[in-house]
Formats: structure tokens, C-alpha cells, sequence
């Protein structure tokens, strides 16, 4: 059962968002649009960084469950995304499955010292490009930071919500946030390859067998 959440990721549109839903519980159609609209692009990135190009299906099953157990969420915006990112990845790694992909193991197990909270410049650095070459640079990073970077930045939660998503500890999901953000600020970097690439579709996450 979705649950509110830290407010510390809150963003511009959530008590918008927080309205919506309440709205959209009591059977207001018009609602749930408002609610779809402020979600699903966040939601479809993610979901297109873990499946590919089979996002858009997945997607549309995640909502599909989204609507039927609408009315069993209690929280607030931020905690209603971070509620529909749990199913949608559930969703997506039912999908994996369904093809005989069996989903890496992390590479982080525990929590580690604290780092650096994320680096901003990244930030900047992806709200820069399309987030289709974006999704496409994050899909390249090892399992466990790509899916920490696409819950921080792409469905913009915080550190303790993306670390329900995935079932980890919050220290373990914030150094693999920051270890993908800073990889990402190095490829992003001018003259390097990854600054010079052509954009392209971004491939589901890489699995090792």
C-alpha cells in the first residue's frame, strides 16, 4: 500500500499531483487525466531505461494496475510517484522475465560511506540534451546506477522513496546515484565521445546471464 513519503524531493507540481489523486479516488475521470499528465513522462522514461523499446506496452500495464488499486494509495505526491514507480518496475521486470532475461544482481549490497550529496552539474548536463540521448547514456551505466540515476532524476524521487522502489538500503542507492551521476558528468563532458554522439533510441538495461 503506497505510503507519503520524504518531502524532500517534492516537486513543482505535487500537491497538483496529491489533488488530482484524491480526486481521482472519489471517481473523478477528469482527475485521473490531470493525475496521467503530470506521471507518466517520468514514469515512461524509467520504464523505457529498464525495457527499451517495449516501453510503451509495459507502460500502459503499469497503468492499467495504477487505476485498478487507485483507491488502496494513501500519501502525498511525492509518494504517489514513487508508489506507481514500484509498479511499474515490477511491470518491466515482469516483462524481462516473460522474454528469459533475468534482471543483474547490484553490485552494491550494503551501505557505504556517505558521499557527496548529487552532483548538480550533472543535473544541468541532462536537462541540457534530449531525454532520449540521455536515457540512452544512462542505460550504459552499470546495472544498479542506472536504475538509482533514472529514480532520481527521471521519476525524481528522493533517496529513501527510490530505495523502496528497488528494495535497498537508502546509503546503497545514494552512492550508486552518485557514482552514475559522476560518470555521467565525465561522458558528458566536451570533446568526449559520449558529448558527440548522434542520438538514438535507448536499449533496455544491460543483463548478465
Amino acid at each position: 500500500m503506497g505510503r507519503g513519503g520524504d518531502r524532500r524531493r517534492a516537486q513543482p507540481h505535487d500537491m497538483e499531483l496529491e489533488s488530482a489523486v484524491s480526486r481521482a479516488q472519489r471517481g473523478d475521470d477528469e482527475a485521473f487525466a490531470v493525475v496521467y499528465r503530470l506521471v507518466h513522462p517520468g514514469l515512461l522514461g524509467y520504464v523505457r531505461g529498464l525495457v527499451g523499446a517495449d516501453a510503451e506496452d509495459v507502460a500502459s500495464d503499469a497503468w492499467l494496475e495504477i487505476a485498478r488499486d487507485l483507491g488502496r494509495f494513501r500519501g502525498d505526491g511525492a509518494g504517489f510517484r514513487g508508489w506507481t514507480a514500484t509498479i511499474a518496475r515490477h511491470r518491466a521486470l515482469d516483462h524481462l522475465r516473460k522474454q528469459k532475461r533475468r534482471p543483474r544482481t547490484s553490485l552494491i549490497e550494503q551501505d557505504v560511506l556517505d558521499l557527496p550529496g548529487r552532483a548538480d552539474t550533472a543535473d544541468e548536463a541532462l536537462e541540457s540534451v534530449a531525454t532520449q540521448w540521455a536515457l540512452a547514456q544512462i542505460v550504459r551505466l552499470p546495472q544498479d546506477q542506472a536504475e538509482a540515476v533514472l529514480l532520481r532524476v527521471v521519476v525524481a524521487l528522493d533517496g529513501p522513496s527510490a530505495a523502496r522502489v528497488l528494495g535497498k538500503r537508502p546509503g546503497a542507492v545514494r552512492t550508486a546515484a552518485y557514482r552514475g551521476l559522476r560518470r555521467l558528468t565525465e561522458q558528458l563532458a566536451p570533446g568526449s565521445r559520449a558529448a558527440d554522439a548522434v542520438p538514438a533510441a535507448p536499449a533496455p538495461l544491460r543483463n548478465e546471464s
